[in-house]
Parts: C-alpha cells; structure tokens; sequence
C-alpha cells in the first residue's frame, strides 16, 4: 500500500527562498523593532515571536507558504525553529501577524497576503507603511478579518500592544513603553542601569 506523501520523509520544506531578509534599512529596523519588543513584552510566557519565518499550515503541501515580517504564537513555547510547521505546532496557527511595507510591494501582493492570512485563521493581522506612516489593522469577527477603524488609540486584543498614528507610526507596550529600536531601548537599558548603580551607591 502506498504512503500518503505528507507521511514520508521525502517532503521538503525550505527554511529560505533565497532572497534577502529585508531590502532596505529601514523596513529592517521595523522588522527587528517589532519582533524585539514583542519578545521583551513575552518574555517568560508561553508565547512564540519570530520575524520573517517561513510558516507551514499544512503537512505535505510545501508549496503553501508564506514568511510574515512577524508572527506570533500563543501557547507554543520560544525557542528555534528553522520554520513554522504547523502540524508540529499542537494545529495552532500564529495569531497575529504584522507586514511591513516594502518599496517594491505592490497592493495586489499586500491584498493576496491578507486573504492567506484570513484563509489560514490568523486572529490579527497589522500592516505598517513606514513611508507613508500609514498603519492598517484586521481582526477576525464572525469567522473572518475585518478592517479596524481608526487604528489611531486602538490596542490589540491579543497582545495588549496600543497602536497610533498621527505623523508617524507608533506602538506601545502594555506598560505603555513605547517600541524602539534595539539601539534605542539598548541605551535606554544602559540608562536605567546607571541610575541604579548611582542610587545603590548612594
């Protein structure tokens, strides 16, 4: 009898296609401000963060696909993970999921991914334009994605995160810590740590 090809060993499911994790500076620097922020938000729960990932939601189907700038998953613990497959997962889908706009994006690959992510049962999905300081945002009602509106003041329901824009895009941690960039909060750390050396030798 023969074996269902999502029971072998011969599928492959690449962890890259190749292509470069970020073409510019700046999409880079939202890409790691996020999934750095989130995973200090997380830190020591049950939840995984990871940016640009390929994510797997179907056994013995490599052909479908997709790499979210970042992704997040409740209830599957942190750690490495060459890709997201999600059948060894415990079946769970990420529930959030955040896009940064690219400058060679176009809005009909924008719009595939938001109905992949809507067919794949994602719970949240955040889309950035940090060119044009643009932040759009979907959470399932009913079984399906539904646009949020304003953004401006609104906070996920998943992660607690507080989304504004008024100028620039910005988003706050449930502490109300504002989301920086890993320089940024690196100094910030430093800061804080020098205080408290100067108060404990006081």
């Amino acid at each position: 009898m023969s074996t269902p090809a999502a029971e072998t060993d011969t599928v492959v499911y690449p962890e890259s296609d190749g292509k470069p994790r970020a073409d510019n500076t700046l999409r880079w620097d939202w890409m790691v401000k996020i999934v750095g922020e989130l995973r200090e938000v997380f830190a020591g729960r049950e939840v995984f963060v990871a940016g640009d990932l390929f994510w797997y939601p179907v056994k013995g189907d490599p052909g479908t696909v997709t790499a979210p700038d970042a992704l997040v998953a409740f209830g599957r613990p942190p750690g490495y993970r060459g890709s997201y497959k999600q059948w060894e997962e415990g079946g769970v889908a990420p529930q959030v999921v955040f896009e940064v706009l690219s400058p060679s994006n176009t809005r009909e690959e924008m719009d595939a991914k938001r109905r992949w992510y809507d067919r794949h049962g994602v719970e949240e999905y955040y889309f950035i334009d940090p060119y044009g300081d643009q932040l759009l945002g979907w959470v399932r009602q009913e079984g399906k994605l539904e646009p949020v509106y304003p953004m401006k003041g609104f906070v996920s329901p998943r992660l607690g995160v507080r989304f504004d824009v008024n100028g620039e895009v910005r988003l706050f941690a449930p502490d109300g810590r504002e989301f920086r960039t890993r320089e940024e909060r690196v100094e910030e750390i430093q800061a804080e740590l020098h205080k408290t050396a100067v108060a404990f030798e006081r």
